[in-house]
Order: structure tokens, then C-alpha cells, then sequence
């Protein structure tokens, strides 16, 4: 059944998408280039968010990264949005429209209802794409299809495919098996740990809505686009009665009329029955597997960053925190590499997703603690390289982390410690969460409580590489250190187990992501 809303319910965080038309003609791939310095250029497909075009993606799902069952009435939780616009030049200079274009501009959708409501079983319009009957293997293949459509082919450069928007469920029902534990298959779940489910059914995926772009006019010189997706975790939810007490998320870009950026506003609202709620928007790898996820991906990063030599560029503005447990992410890394070193190669019982966080909500404390050793890393590496033990408590700066965890399939773990959740990702998981501190301003980040949050609008420039370089990963013993690649960098925030109603609200923009000239594919550097 096709379901479609009317546009207003996209409110002042689902934002329309406004074009400014001359800049289909000013911008030039070499503009999309943005360089720090002669060493630096933009490792994206969109630098700084810059192209005149639509691509943008939406991806679900539920608790351990998978699709599990689809909601009724909904295609797979894989959509997209990839317009074109097309505005024929004025020659004759008589007759010539302010800006030098005409009126008569036409979008060109390269998805359209059809295409983004395919479920699992559907055979898709293109026969080399495998029409599963496995939901989960189904939303794979879907992203891959949705890619091929949307697809930007540049001689002079590697193709690349969208922005990616994701959201995911936190809910676990501890009496199903649709999660593995580290990677393992169980055939019963057994744990003292706590995860809000309110019964069967509670890990399903959302009610997606998509109003799909369309070219609006804004006085007689600007053409613009409008469009977005916008949705309900609760099932039940008639969002054309308004929000209510459902859950609620949403989705849209528009253009920065003085910078050319765009900006993606996003909103994301917790329920009763779904407390713990994500929404972020991501740069993906547009090719192989993502930070948290073991399929072949698509994405926008054509050139893969690197520890300890990349950048970050972004603007964000945080207009609601989301609340107290609102884990608001400035910044989320995410990789995978083995225990012992080695590049991952889809195999979940060794492979390991390795994630680092900076999170900017001044309610997050640090559970790292002098009494509290096992939610810290063993040691802390300072700027200059020097490592400080967690035992040493006059010179470890705890306040630095909010919490670490170990892989759950590490067999050489230093005591104390804290296994990783085992079952929201679909292999083992490591995790370093930091928080402002004077530590890791040197690099760009926050400096202390408060930075950039409500009411503190900035443009950010992080060095990652060199942050990143600095965290302690878990390795087996006597093995050689890991390359730090990173398939996937994420902002947004993970609203963790909440009262009903708590809201969270930003934008984000200018983003981009900088490399040293030569980087590779797979961030290998020319010798």
C-alpha cells in the first residue's frame, strides 16, 4: 500500500531544500575541491556539501545492525533521494532572466516510489541484483541497487553515491535469537544485562515517510528543491493527527544561501515503547563494509582516512540536547580490524568493530573513574606520545572518558575490565567514548563542558588523525599494531534509554573530510 503525507509535517526540523540555481553553472569539480593546504584535499564526493545536486540516502535498523523484519506496509529499510536538476542557459542576452537562467529549470529523479518500495522477495528492475527472500540480505542488496541509481561518474575521479541517514532501534527482546553474541549464533540469550523491550514485536523497523524533492519557486530569481524523510518506531502512529506521543524522526537538507553548503536539519523524538533511539548522518566508504556493518556498502568517501593524517570539517548547531541520556555524538569514528592487527575480511567471529566517540552533551559524566578502573582504557597516550596508566591517579586524566570497553572475543585482556555490549553489532565491538577536555583540544576539539553545545553554533576543524592515533585499541600480544582506517564518519546522537518525549534537534553542514594528496582507496599512500 503506498502511504504519503502531506508536507507539512515536515516542520522547522525537517527544513525544505532551496537551490540556488546560478550555482549549477558556477561550480566545477575543481571547486568541490577543498583544500586546507597543499598537502590536504577533500577525500568526498561532495566536499563541504557543496554539490547542487540531491543525493541522500536513508538506511534502518534494528538492535544488532540488521533489518530482522520489515515494518507492514513499508518497502526494506533502504530509501534514497538522488534529484538532478536541469536549467536550460538563456542565449540571447535580450532576452536573458536574472541570474542567466530560465524559468523552465525540470528535475530529474533517479529513484522513484517504485524503486524505494521493493521489499524482500521483489525482484528488482535490473537482474544483476539478487532478489532475496532474507530481509536482512534483502536491505543489502537494495542499498546496492538504490547506489547504482544514484551513482556520480567523474572521469576524473572515482564514482561515489550519497549521504547516508541513519536510524536505528534500540530495543532487544531477549527471548528471540535474531542477535548474534560477538558474532556467535546462540540458541538462547542469556544475560544480566538490561535492555527496554515492551513485548513481541518491539525491535521492528519504522514507518518511513518520504516527500519526494520538487522544485518550488522563492521569488523571481531563486529556484529551489523541497523534500525529505520523516517517520514513526510506533506502528500505530497517524502522524497526520501530529506527532502526539509517538515516537518521531526526520530528515531534510536545504542550501546555505552564503556559504553554498548544504544543511541537513534532523530531529529525533523518544516514546514510551522506544526509549532508546539513533539518528545520525554519515560519510560512508562507497565501496565494502562500514563502520558497524559487514556488507559491501555505499556511500560518499571515495578515499578511506587514515591515523594518523586526516581532518574533519563541520558546522554543527544543536538547538535541543535530546536530554540528560542523550549521548550527542560531535564526532563518531568507526572501523574494523582484528585482534591481531590484520584488516577485517567479513568474517564476524574475528573481525571487530572499533568505534570512538566524542560526546558534547555537558550532562555526560565520566564513568571513568579512579574507582571505577574497568570503564577506563589501561592507559592514556599524551600529545607527546608518553602513556599514563589508569592506576596512576594523579596523572591519568579520567575526565577525559566517559567509558571504554573491551571486545567481547579478546582472549589477553588487562583486569579490570568491561566486555562490550555483545549483541548490537553483528560482530564484536570495541568502544572509546571521550568528552571535552583540555587533552584533546590541541586538536581541534572541544576544550571543556558546554563547547558548541545549545545556543553555541560552531564551525568545527578536527584533527582527527591525530586524536584518533592516540586512542588506546585493544591488540593481542606481540602482534603488529593495526592500520587505522576509517570506513565511517558519523554526527547525530544516540538518545539512550529516555523518558517519553525527550527531543533532540540540530543541523549540520559545511562537512567535509581531508586527506593528504595521494591517499588511495583504501588510504594507501603512493611510495
Amino acid at each position: 500500500m503506498k502511504m504519503k503525507m502531506k508536507m507539512g509535517l515536515l516542520n522547522s526540523a525537517a527544513c525544505v531544500v532551496l537551490v540556488v540555481v546560478s550555482q549549477l553553472f558556477v561550480v566545477s569539480l575543481g571547486d568541490y575541491i577543498n583544500r586546507v593546504s597543499e598537502a590536504y584535499l577533500s577525500a568526498l564526493g561532495d566536499p563541504g556539501m557543496k554539490n547542487p545536486n540531491v543525493r541522500v540516502a536513508l538506511e534502518a535498523w534494528n538492535f544488532c545492525n540488521e533489518v530482522g523484519t520489515e515494518a507492514p506496509n513499508m518497502g526494506s529499510p533502504r530509501l534514497a533521494d538522488c534529484a538532478d536538476l536541469s536549467c536550460p542557459l538563456i542565449t540571447d542576452p535580450i532576452d536573458r532572466a536574472p541570474l542567466g537562467v530560465k524559468s523552465d529549470c525540470v528535475i530529474h529523479h533517479r529513484v522513484n516510489e517504485s524503486d524505494n518500495n521493493l521489499r524482500a522477495g521483489d525482484k528488482f528492475p535490473v537482474s544483476d541484483f539478487k532478489p532475496y527472500t532474507n530481509p536482512d540480505l534483502y536491505a543489502t542488496e537494495k542499498e546496492l541497487y538504490l547506489a547504482s541509481l544514484c551513482e556520480v561518474n567523474d572521469s576524473s575521479s572515482d564514482p561515489w553515491q550519497f549521504w547516508m541517514i541513519m536510524l536505528k532501534n534500540g530495543n532487544f527482546d531477549k527471548n528471540t535469537t535474531l542477535c548474534p553474541e560477538n558474532g556467535k549464533p546462540v540458541s538462547r540469550i542469556v544475560t544480566d544485562r538490561n535492555f527496554p523491550c515492551f513485548g513481541e514485536g518491539c525491535m521492528n523497523q519504522p514507518l518511513v515517510y518520504h516527500n519526494y524533492s520538487r522544485l518550488v519557486s522563492y521569488g523571481d530569481q531563486n529556484l529551489s528543491i523541497t523534500g525529505g524523510f520523516y517517520g514513526s518506531y510506533d506502528l500505530d502512529a497517524d502522524l497526520g493527527k501530529g506527532i502526539g506521543n509517538n515516537s518521531y524522526f526526520s530528515a531534510s537538507w536545504q542550501k546555505n544561501l552564503s556559504t553554498g553548503s548544504w544543511i541537513f536539519s534532523q530531529r529525533l523524538t523518544t516514546s514510551a515503547k522506544y526509549p532508546w533511539l539513533m539518528l545520525y548522518l554519515r560519510s560512508d566508504a562507497t565501496e565494502g563494509p562500514n563502520g558497524g556493518y559487514h556488507y559491501d556498502g555505499r556511500g560518499i568517501m571515495r578515499k578511506l582516512p587514515v591515523s594518523p593524517k586526516f581532518k574533519v570539517r563541520l558546522r554543527l548547531d544543536v538547538k535541543q540536547g535530546g536530554g540528560s541520556n542523550s549521548q550527542f555524538y560531535l564526532l563518531d569514528i568507526g572501523s574494523c580490524w582484528k585482534n591481531n592487527g590484520k584488516p577485517c575480511d567479513s568474517n564476524v567471529l574475528t573481525d571487530v568493530t572499533r568505534y570512538s566517540e566524542m560526546i558534547i552533551n555537558p550532562a555526560t559524566t565520566n564513568w571513568c573513574r579512579p574507582d571505577n578502573l574497568v570503564s577506563c582504557p589501561p592507559y592514556h597516550v599524551t600529545e607527546t606520545g608518553n602513556r599514563i596508566y589508569r592506576n596512576e591517579t594523579s596523572r591519568f586524566p579520567y575526565a577525559a572518558y566517559h567509558l571504554y570497553c573491551a571486545p567481547g572475543n579478546a582472549k589477553y585482556l588487562e583486569k579490570p575490565y568491561d566486555i562490550c555490549d555483545p549483541y548490537s553489532n553483528p560482530q564484536a565491538q570495541e568502544l572509546v567514548q571521550i568528552l571535552p577536555h583540555p587533552e584533546w583540544s590541541v586538536h581541534g576539539y572541544p576544550e571543556k563542558k558546554g563547547d558548541g553545545w545549545i545556543g553555541d553554533p560552531r564551525t568545527w576543524e578536527l584533527d582527527v588523525g591525530a586524536l584518533s592515533s592516540r586512542l588506546y585499541f585493544y591488540q593481542d600480544p606481540g602482534t603488529e599494531p593495526a592500520k587505522r582506517v576509517w570506513s565511517s564518519l558519523n554526527v547525530g546522537t544516540e538518545i539512550y534509554v529516555s523518558q517519553p518525549g525527550e527531543t533532540a534537534e540540530w543541523t549540520v553542514s559545511e562537512f567535509d573530510v581531508l586527506v593528504p594528496e595521494g591517499v588511495g582507496d583504501n588510504g594507501t599512500m603512493p611510495y
